[in-house]
């Protein structure tokens, strides 16, 4: 009896174990569960390749191999509203019926048999994503409603209801190429899906049952009308109240195409690339540190702006966070949708000129270095560096300008002049271990022209050189990911990133009153040779901003300079960002204002009160006051000895005659560097210099007096002829060496090798005029005269 039990047990065992063994085998070999049925909760493979935001804000999206756009998602970051909508609205008795609801497969059976036709298909959630993932599930022939019912069954025999509901959300059709619920709220409503409102969760319910006819960009009253009959459902079933759904029915449907919610599109693209050059699985989620707001401010100011400008050109910018170095707002091209500006080139990361950006730099260096502090005496007169003979952008020069002013007028000659004495080939490798790297033709070496732009950079590095200004002389690269390490480098001391930035942000001057109801930005522009790039890079607070504008192609923009194009425009984004904490600003220990005197260029404490010919305040680094550098046309100190009678009233020689008689003195006199001389006026020269020659006593080879203007006396009035309107002069100098410069009011109006060359001038404009002439030798020429009637 023992035995036959056994056997009977046995043989109820073996008749369960067979067709479970069966029904494994067919589950496992011959049914398996189709790709994608699992979730995945990283989402890669899952979701087509999304760049986002920081919070989270879909930048761009690339279709995955099926073709979709899906941003995968769990059921936490999604509305409670529209998981509460969709299964009341689709599928009531989801979280207890085991795939598939017998009643409603019987009301559709009954329906079919009745009507001859397929009414409703009684498709629960699970169904549904049966549907999704197994495309022979998708007809509605009886087969393939078998099918689906089988699918659900295996769902749910090997999954969760919540995994079976995130698969859900991340498959259900939303219109075209749009994937699931995230995808669709940031697509159509640009929003994430845990901010869904009631009528924007209705609306989404309501979209998979005709993603085609119902998508909010294209059919807005259809949606509306759905989404409505969906509000009506959930005020019938006592989910929601009357009230509510009456104001949700208020919300009016609008959504803009797909391809116009695109933010950063080459920012993303590059991020895509770097991806794919790494690690980056596909179909995943790629964060960047950009702020969707911010994005959104800069592309609309450049779209603004893109009006104004000529067909093909266009616009980059830039916005770093100084302390964290990462990148809030990148843009590479102003409308990503323009073919004409070759949109498509990220101009970020262009290699072009940088013109005179690169000015603060070398000030900083050479503050660093002990050769000039911001008032020092820099010469912006002709001058010629081994055959090279910068200008300046508007072809005039001032004389005598300080560090503070050369620098905020962007004059050319002192920083040719200033460079040669630090060195181009230092000044190049310095930005190099900052990640400024200066791209030079083949076989070139760093020279002078690199201050003007004889070098290639882009916005990126620039803009990552330009934060050391607000970061204490530390530059670093711009992050576009959290997780990409800092990277800095100290570019200048703490000291001399002060002191450049209050020039550039206030001019430089010590204890200028500063009102705080003002942005503050120090600000810098330059223009490559020919009009081919204008650029504007400004430093604040919290950011360091920059725009290159030109054309990608690299012709030239005659007109278009960073002055009147990109400074315009760096001031309207730096406005857009709006405003900001303005952070105390202390001066370093380092930093201090001591009162210099000028020509000599010492501080006033250390300077002879006879020899202080001109005051000035100046930020000194670590009380430093370094003297004026050296006259290259006149070597030796600027301080002169002289003779003097001894009533004071006559300059002498001591070898001359009246010297022998007048027991002359000697006497230190401190004077202007030799090529300043044209334009020291009588007044601000040394008192003995200004006293008439004793007779005899002239010197042998006076300096301003050697070269002589002929051709139009001093002191004339020019009229034009009846009915002109210019007046044409022709002039030559006399006794000038070494080539020949002509300026008319400190403006360049001609220049020849031939010392001996005529000037051909035309006047055309009315009032005091000042001709200078000088040579090689540092000698000169000027005549005054007036012009009337013009």
């Amino acid at each position: 009896m023992r035995m036959n039990k056994l056997t009977r047990w046995h043989r109820l065992a073996l008749a369960l174990a067979v067709p479970a063994l069966l029904i494994a085998a067919l589950d496992l070999f011959v049914f398996p569960l189709p790709p994608g049925a699992r979730p995945d909760p990283s989402g890669a493979g899952q979701s087509t390749l999304v760049v986002l935001a920081e919070d989270g804000t879909p930048l761009r999206a690339w279709a995955s191999e099926d073709g979709a756009l899906r941003h995968a998602i769990t059921l936490a970051e999604v509305s409670p509203l529209y998981l509460q909508t969709l299964q009341h609205y689709e599928d009531r008795w989801f979280r207890v019926h085991p795939g598939v609801n017998p009643w409603a497969l019987g009301r559709a059976a009954w329906q079919w048999a009745r009507h001859g036709r397929i009414v409703s298909g009684g498709s629960t959630l699970t169904m549904q994503v049966a549907r999704l993932l197994d495309r022979r599930a998708a007809g509605r022939s009886l087969s393939a409603k078998l099918r689906q019912i089988l699918r659900a069954l295996q769902l749910e025999l090997h999954l969760s209801k919540d995994e079976i509901l995130t698969l859900y959300l991340n498959h259900a059709p939303m219109g075209g190429m749009v994937e699931g619920v995230e995808m669709a709220a940031r697509g159509y409503l640009g929003k994430p899906a845990r901010e869904l409102s009631q009528a924007e969760a209705a609306l989404l319910t309501a979209l998979p049952q005709s993603p085609s006819q119902l998508r909010p960009d294209r059919a807005p009253a259809r949606a509306q009308a759905a989404r409505d009959k969906v509000l009506t459902r959930m005020q019938t079933l006592g989910v929601w109240d009357a009230a509510s759904m009456a104001d949700a029915k208020l919300e009016r449907v609008f959504a803009p195409p797909l391809r116009a919610q695109w933010l950063a599109p080459l920012a993303a693209e590059r991020l895509r690339q770097e991806a794919r050059q790494g690690t980056q699985p596909p179909g995943s989620v790629i964060r960047s540190t950009l702020d969707a707001g911010l994005q959104a401010r800069l592309e609309q100011v450049l779209l603004d702006r893109l009006n104004t400008l000529p067909e093909k050109v266009s616009i980059a910018a830039l916005v770093v966070e100084n302390q964290t170095l990462q990148v809030r707002g990148y843009a590479g091209s102003a409308d990503f949708s323009d073919l004409r500006r070759a949109a498509h080139v990220d101009m970020v990361r262009g290699l072009r000129s940088p013109g005179s950006t690169l000015k603060p730099f070398l000030y900083a260096m050479a503050l660093d270095q002990g050769l000039i502090h911001s008032e020092s005496l820099l010469i912006d007169a002709p001058q010629n560096f081994g055959g090279y003979a910068p200008g300046n952008f508007q072809a005039d020069f001032s004389g005598p300008v300080s560090v503070s002013e050369a620098l905020q007028r962007s004059l050319n000659v002192p920083a040719v002049d200033l460079l040669e004495r630090l060195g181009p080939e230092r000044f190049a490798a310095q930005l190099r271990q900052a990640g400024l790297r200066l791209r030079l033709p083949a076989n070139a070496s760093p020279n002078l022209s690199l201050i003007l732009g004889g070098g290639s950079t882009n916005l990126e590095e620039l803009v990552g050189a330009y934060t050391a200004l607000a970061r204490g002389g530390v530059a670093g690269k711009p992050r576009l990911r959290a997780e990409q390490p800092l990277v800095e480098t100290r570019l200048m001391s703490e000291g001399a990133a002060y002191i450049v930035r209050e020039i550039l942000e206030s001019g430089g001057r010590p204890g200028a009153p500063f009102r705080e109801s003002e942005q503050r930005i120090a600000w810098k522009t330059g223009t490559s040779f020919g009009f081919r790039d204008a650029w504007a890079v400004g430093v604040t607070d919290r950011y360091t901003l920059g725009i290159w504008m030109g054309r990608p192609d690299g012709t030239p923009n005659p007109g278009h300079f960073g002055a009147n194009s990109s400074a315009p425009l760096l001031r309207d984004l730096a406005a857009a960002l709006g405003p900001q904490q303005l952070a105390p600003r202390h001066v370093p220990a380092s930093v201090k204002p001591v009162p210099i005197c000028w020509p000599l260029g010492l501080a006033e404490a250390s300077t002879a009160p006879a020899h202080c010919l001109q005051r000035r305040l100046a930020w000194t680094l670590e009380g430093a006051t370094p003297p004026t550098l050296p006259d290259r046309l006149q070597p030796g100190s600027l301080i002169e000895v002289a003779w003097v009678d001894a009533h004071r009233q006559q300059r002498l020689r001591p070898d001359c005659a009246a010297a022998a008689q007048a027991s002359p003195e000697r006497v230190e006199l401190a004077r202007w560097p030799a090529l300043l001389q044209p334009w020291i006026e009588p007044a601000q020269r040394s008192p003995q210099e200004r006293w008439p020659w004793g007779p005899g006593c002239a010197p042998r080879a006076p300096r301003g007096d050697a070269l002589r203007i002929v051709g139009l006396e001093p002191g004339s009035q020019l009229r034009p002829a009846p009915g002109q309107h210019r007046i044409a002069l022709k002039l030559q100098a006399v006794g000038a060496q070494e080539g020949l410069t002509w300026l008319l009011n400190g403006q360049l109006v001609g220049q020849s090798e031939k010392a001996g060359a005529p000037l051909l001038l035309e006047l055309s404009r009315s009032g005091e005029q000042t001709l200078t002439a000088m040579d090689g030798r540092g000698r000169f020429g000027q005549i005054r005269f007036s012009v009337v009637s013009l």
